[in-house]
């Protein structure tokens, strides 16, 4: 007789706690006492088939047919309170995700008052007050799904995620009015310079400020002033004089830069990919992940370079469909290289939720640096995002995958590698024919293994 995998638990239940030998000689159902014959049959029980207990056919079959009944009731009322569950999950999600969409759309109201030169300054840090607070409100308690819900539900996210961006943007346009508005009141009286330059008749004689070009080395020096050094990087610049006037977009000057670093700015594709490079440098590995590497739980140097392998060419997609898609196309890899439940690359089990670190303010980075580039694609148009980025991959990420100057790299790193004793070295480092093709190509091909063992012996200087 076949006993189902449900109604075993029933079963062992009604079993006697101490059996006595007859029922354990197989002379008689240890559920019902009667002895067995030629009409009734010992059923073994275990924990063999010729030792331990018996039952009989219709005891065996009475107790099966009661599990099966509490089976599928137990079917109906986890139906029942799935059903319940999800009904109310439902209502709280969207209560939840219209309370935040109410303030998404209040910060982008706020946004577009900063701007308003009607609107007094104070009006604004009253308003961006009360926004903040209103924020803070909205997310303080978001609803937690029950087990029963499709865990590919991404509304909540979703809508937290787009209120996020929207408080970015007006936190930046707020801060960016007032410290003009302080900047301005703090000026000294000019009125000899209101005739020349015609202000209207009510001017005070301080001339408003909407754009100040400091130069990329003032805030060493501000900050120096304070007692903070700050060790500046990067190729040395000519210092434009500070003005008033906003100056012209620096298209031309980044383009300049990029051409006497080696990038073709007129090659689309060789642009694209030092773009690409820069995003993943600005976006994702400058910042917290530092920190996080050097945690006891994190990622060794072959896992990083992998994963920066990988994500440089999901940027790349991004770019070059934001030509056609706009800033939004970003969205694609801002996904990816927030994700902190995501393995990387390379074969690598590692995901930052694993490394024990707080992830927060990673995330919040990596959504903060796609933002701006964003906001600059759709402010000053696709090629001086990609200048942008190009620029930062020059000054950060020269010699990565996908820069012009990777293939020497390569070269350069081959002729090392063929000088040192590879005996422990990982078996995808045997054939350096492969291994080189993976480096031009691919270097996550060849796995975290080998590229660990490539960094631990400086390969690539």
């Amino acid at each position: 007789m076949h006993i189902p995998a449900y109604a075993r638990a029933t079963i062992r239940a009604a079993l006697p706690t101490v059996p006595t030998s007859r029922q354990v000689g197989a002379l008689e159902c240890c559920l019902c006492a009667e002895p067995f014959g030629e009409e009734l049959a010992p059923v073994p029980l275990g924990p063999t088939p010729t030792s331990g207990l018996f039952g009989c056919r219709p005891c065996l079959t009475r107790l099966v047919a009661r599990a099966r009944r509490s089976r599928d009731v137990a079917l109906v009322q986890d139906a029942e309170r799935a059903r319940v569950e999800g009904a109310a999950w439902e209502r709280a999600r969207e209560r939840y995700v219209a309370g935040v969409e109410s303030v998404r759309e209040a910060a982008e109201a706020v946004t577009r008052l900063a701007g308003d030169a009607d609107v007094a300054p104070l009006r604004i840090a009253w308003l961006l007050v009360s926004l903040e607070s209103a924020y803070a409100w909205a997310t303080d308690d978001p609803p937690e799904p029950p087990a029963s819900v499709d865990p590919e539900d991404t509304g909540v996210r979703d809508g937290e995620f787009r209120l996020l961006l929207e408080m970015t943007s007006a936190r930046e346009a707020v801060a960016d009015r007032l410290a003009y508005h302080v900047i301005d009141q703090a000026a000294r009286e000019e009125p000899e310079l209101c005739a020349e330059w015609g202000c209207p008749q009510d001017c005070s004689g301080r001339h408003e400020t909407e754009h100040i070009d400091c130069g990329p080395d003032a805030v060493f020096e501000d900050l120096a002033e304070h007692g903070v050094v700050v060790e500046r990087a990067g190729p040395p610049h000519d210092r434009p004089a500070t003005t008033g006037e906003k100056p012209a977009a620096d298209v031309s000057e980044l383009a300049g830069v990029l051409a006497h670093s080696g990038i073709d700015t007129d090659d689309a594709e060789v642009l694209v990919s030092a773009a690409a490079v820069g995003l993943v440098a600005d976006a994702w590995r400058d910042g917290p992940l530092d920190e996080i590497h050097f945690a006891a739980g994190g990622p060794s140097d072959g896992e990083i370079f992998a994963q920066s392998v990988d994500l440089y060419r999901r940027a790349r997609t991004a770019l070059l469909a934001a030509r056609e898609d706009g800033p939004e196309a970003l969205l694609a890899f801002q996904a990816v290289a927030s994700d902190v439940d995501l393995p990387w690359a390379g074969g690598s089990r590692f995901t930052l939720r694993a490394a024990g670190e707080p992830t927060e303010e990673f995330v919040r980075h990596v959504d903060d640096r796609v933002w701006f580039t964003s906001k600059v694609l759709r402010e000053q148009g696709w090629r001086a995002a990609l200048l942008h980025r190009a620029a930062s991959a020059v000054f950060k990420n020269s010699g990565h995958f996908g820069m012009p100057g990777w293939p020497a790299a390569v070269a350069s790193a081959m002729e090392h590698l063929r000088a040192l004793d590879r005996s422990d070295a990982p078996e995808a480092l045997s054939d350096l024919e492969a291994v080189e093709a993976a480096l031009l190509e691919a270097p996550d091909r060849l796995g975290t293994a080998a590229l660990d063992w490539i960094a631990g012996r400086s390969v690539f200087g």
